[in-house]
């Protein structure tokens, strides 16, 4: 069932007409042309245990080892949402967050660090043109963490733009070949306009405050610092922000990407699928914390008589039985969020019936309470595992480590987010994104 307002678009034609697939043969090919969603998702569950160990040594670089980046391109991870016409395989928004929740569990840090960069073809291929996205999937790569807040500045000059600033947290450069940020356009306007630029990494500067003791958590997720020194871009490689966020009912004949590649999903509306990028490495967490909850109960007996191993104690398995299916309810959620999202680019593509700014916000805020879920479940095995589990180096403080830094993110903010949410629906101001 699809939530939110419907408004049909009366009087307009079906948007099918606008996505008949292109009769441009591809720029790429598919490296395997015929692998499906399925074996993807296995070959992500299969490198779980190589993830794993290599959590600690990331937690300390920063990032995943090169190691396993070749890993991750072999099993084609980057590639899941990356257009066919490029050499993608175009696979659906909820087969690549399954397929993310799979590296997660592994390791959340890593798991955050690679969906971060992987998701963003997705950006691109929606909102950018032809000419652009030829520049940037011309090798057959594309990567990037997206820094929506804009910390830098756009300076236009003839054919596009100087460019200038430093961006932090910029989950996943560490293994991206791309840098996009948003940046305010110096040309004299008050407020300025805002544009989203795409910088190739060998122009940008990734800088070495990530990774070790700087942070609490989340420590594995290449979240480093990114400074730009005066880099030129061409106008076109320039994408203003609202088309990515909030301009809902502007979007009704769709955009460069559902024009381009004739796939109603790259009509790229951010909102639910971002906020999944970052609630399915805490679904990991959750995961992996049930994984050595249950090492736990089925080897170590209980404090007080009777003395009993704890999997055969009721408080143990009242306590493991709560924390699955918190677990469960979360990843439901999020594998949901994921078919919704393609349910309503379906139906625009059918009916023309816009995504709307209540339908992003609100896909937004159930992935924020599956969020809540994942991280409650991690809260109760932890407070259960005994002070042992809380020692460094053991695996079950580090993903509570990670959830409290997902905590702290002004996007988890679920309080914040209900009132926006209500007057989107009352049609009231909004009071986000200019709304």
């Amino acid at each position: 069932m699809i939530v939110g307002k419907q408004k049909p678009q009366k009087g307009r034609e079906t948007m099918a007409a606008t996505l008949k697939p292109r009769q441009t043969q591809s720029v790429l090919p598919v490296p395997e042309p015929d692998l499906t969603p399925r074996q993807l998702i296995a070959r992500a569950a299969a490198l779980r245990p190589m993830v794993q160990a290599d959590a600690d040594a990331a937690e300390e670089r920063g990032t995943y080892s090169d190691e396993l980046h070749r890993e991750f391109l072999k099993a084609g991870l980057y590639r899941t949402l990356q257009p066919r016409m490029f050499g993608g395989y175009e696979f659906s928004i909820d087969t690549f967050y399954r397929a993310m929740l799979e590296i997660s569990w592994g390791d959340p840090g890593i798991g955050w660090c690679l969906t971060l960069c992987a998701s963003h073809p997705f950006l691109v291929a929606s909102h950018w043109d032809e000419a652009a996205q030829r520049d940037f999937f011309a090798d057959g790569f594309y990567a990037s963490p997206h820094r929506p807040a804009p910390m830098g500045t756009a300076t236009p000059t003839q054919g596009g733009y100087i460019i200038d600033g430093v961006w932090d947290y910029c989950s996943g450069i560490p293994h991206s070949s791309h840098f996009v940020g948003a940046a305010a356009v110096l040309d004299g306007k008050n407020p300025p306009d805002v544009v989203n630029v795409v910088i190739p990494k060998h122009q940008v500067t990734v800088l070495p405050d990530w990774g070790g003791d700087k942070t609490l958590g989340m420590r594995a997720s290449g979240s480093n610092s990114v400074k730009v020194d005066k880099v030129f871009i061409p106008a076109h490689h320039a994408v203003a922000t609202p088309r990515m966020w909030a301009e809902g009912e502007s979007m009704v004949d769709g955009t460069p990407g559902t024009r381009l590649h004739g796939n109603p999903m790259y009509l790229g509306r951010v909102m639910g699928p971002y906020h999944m990028s970052l609630v399915t490495p805490v679904i990991g967490a959750a995961r992996a914390a049930l994984d050595e909850f249950e090492k736990i109960i089925k080897t170590r007996t209980t404090m007080f008589p009777p003395t009993v191993k704890r999997a055969e104690h009721p408080d143990f398995q009242r306590t493991y039985g709560q924390a699955v299916t918190l677990t469960d309810a979360a990843e439901a959620i999020m594998v949901r969020t994921g078919q919704m999202y393609m349910e309503y680019c379906a139906r625009w593509a059918e009916t023309g019936q816009v995504i709307s700014v209540e339908d992003n916000l609100r896909l937004w805020g159930q992935m924020q309470h599956a969020g809540q879920l994942a991280t409650q479940a991690v809260d109760i095995i932890f407070n259960n595992s005994s002070s042992a589990a809380a020692k460094k180096g053991q695996r079950i403080q580090r993903y509570q480590r990670d959830c409290l830094m997902y905590r702290s993110h002004i996007s988890s903010q679920f309080l914040n987010f209900a009132g926006p949410i209500a007057r989107t629906h009352l049609g009231l101001p909004v009071g986000l994104f200019g709304l």
